[in-house]
């Protein structure tokens, strides 16, 4: 049953990985760097947090720091497509991460195990988050994102992940 779950949850993951990369499918360096609503968010910007946050989360699964500190600094560009990155490279990045993350379900010792999280300036005290919730998080965050890159994409040329003008 556990290896169950523990597929399960990467195909998920997976599918809703998919899911945003349909959305980006077909833009190129400049669409990706273009604000098409009042908000901030570009494809590019969503693109590079959701690698930086997966990253970040399978590290904190694998490290088990009690006394790590996350330093909001890290913030300062988190949704930008910084010069000399490319939807090509942070898609290729997303891959290995995302082998990353597989691995780590596959071989972690239990879902069930508690994992210190860093604490923040907005949450000083630490707190402890199984496995699986730390990746029904990164689950979370994909699948949030993934709506504003719809509507972002929507905005730029009227494709989204259920409907491409791409042939």
């Amino acid at each position: 049953m556990a290896d169950q779950e523990r597929e399960e949850l990467i195909k998920v993951l997976a599918d809703q990985r998919e899911l945003f990369r349909i959305t980006v499918r077909g833009i190129d360096d400049q669409q990706a760097r273009q604000r098409t609503t009042a908000s901030e968010l570009t494809l590019g910007g969503l693109l590079h947090h959701l690698v930086s946050c997966e990253r970040h989360w399978v590290t904190v699964l694998a490290e088990r720091d009690e006394t790590a500190e996350l330093d909001a600094s890290r913030f300062e560009g988190e949704y930008v497509m910084a010069e000399g990155e490319t939807v090509e490279g942070l898609l290729a990045e997303w891959d290995k991460v995302a082998a990353a993350t597989a691995d780590l379900i596959r071989t972690v010792d239990s879902l069930d195990t508690s994992v210190p999280t860093p604490t923040t300036p907005w949450s000083p005290e630490r707190i402890w988050w199984t496995v699986r919730y730390t990746l029904l998080h990164i689950l979370r965050e994909i699948s949030h994102h993934s709506g504003h890159a719809d509507i972002i994409r929507e905005e730029l040329d009227g494709a989204n992940s259920t409907y491409s003008r791409i042939s």
